[in-house]
């Protein structure tokens, strides 16, 4: 049984800790505000780009369509571009976007396919190397920024178009989590090469034409569309980041009360029981004198 001294030193490593838990909880509490209008902000950016997109695309078809909408007419070889935090202790976060993209990766092997893995992110990095490490072909490092923009989300969008055009992969998907609320969020898989066009799409009865023509607009917004999209995964990602933080937090600090109660009640029965302990020696030796 531990000393009186151990106990102590126990309650008060954990009261240490909980001071930890909750500064870090109020941290990630500021910063998911700020992260959570800037992921909102970049949704109806992003839908009203797909929107675009599907109206000029379904005036082209064929040869006349971009490679970034048709492909390259084979599907052997798949790029998976996983982005997760730098940082850990927010849950399963990570481990979750990391799991999807396992299946995914495991699911595509098991078909005969060839596949590819950039991660954006050393948390995705460290999961995944273990049982890909021969699959992953980048590792992108975004601690360096303190907050990540549109620069980076560009950067990593013409390293991905720049490989589409050297031929070495013919379909990419994004991973990322998109943010609900502090409790929920969602590993969602999304293809961005070929693009991802919406079926279903309201159109209107008006009759437009494009000077230049719609292949053209469309080879110039494709690009843009995908810088759009991976910028729309970090930012998600970045809220959703702080939400798990803030909710394991919280969760860490309730549980750091509950063991300081549970010790604390440990430290006074056994200080208690010494007392007794005490207290019976000291009358037995009266008694035998």
């Amino acid at each position: 049984m531990p000393s009186l001294k151990d106990l102590r030193n126990r309650i008060a490593s954990v009261k240490s800790t909980q001071k930890i838990t909750k500064a870090m909880q109020m941290v990630a509490a500021a910063k998911l505000r700020r992260a959570q209008s800037a992921a909102e902000a970049a949704r109806p950016y992003a839908e009203r780009m797909e929107t675009v997109l599907s109206n000029l695309a379904s005036g082209v078809s064929g040869s006349s369509a971009p490679r970034l909408i048709a492909g390259t007419g084979s599907d052997k070889v798949h790029l998976l571009l996983v982005l997760t935090a730098e940082r850990g202790l927010c849950g399963a976060f990570n481990s979750s976007i990391a799991r999807l993209a396992r299946d995914k990766a495991l699911a595509l092997k098991a078909e005969g396919k060839t596949v590819k893995i950039i991660c954006v992110g050393k948390k995705g990095y460290d999961i995944l190397r273990r049982q890909f490490a021969a699959e992953i072909i980048e590792f992108i490092d975004l601690r360096e920024f303190k907050q990540v923009g549109f620069a980076n989300a560009e950067t990593i969008a013409q390293n991905v178009l720049a490989r589409f055009g050297n031929g070495e992969f013919d379909v990419a998907t994004l991973f990322f989590s998109r943010f609900r609320s502090v409790i929920a969020q969602i590993p969602t898989a999304q293809r961005i090469i070929p693009a991802e066009i919406p079926e279903g799409t309201k159109q209107t009865d008006a009759v437009y034409d494009y000077e230049p023509d719609e292949g053209e607009i469309l080879e110039a917004l494709l690009p843009r569309n995908l810088t759009v999209q991976i910028l729309r995964g970090l930012l998600e990602n970045a809220a959703s980041e702080q939400g798990a933080r803030m909710s394991a937090m919280d969760s860490a600090t309730r549980n750091a009360g509950e063991m300081i109660k549970k010790q604390t009640q440990i430290y006074n029965r056994s200080r208690q029981a010494m007392i007794t302990k005490e207290l019976i020696e000291i009358i037995s030796g009266a008694e035998a004198l």
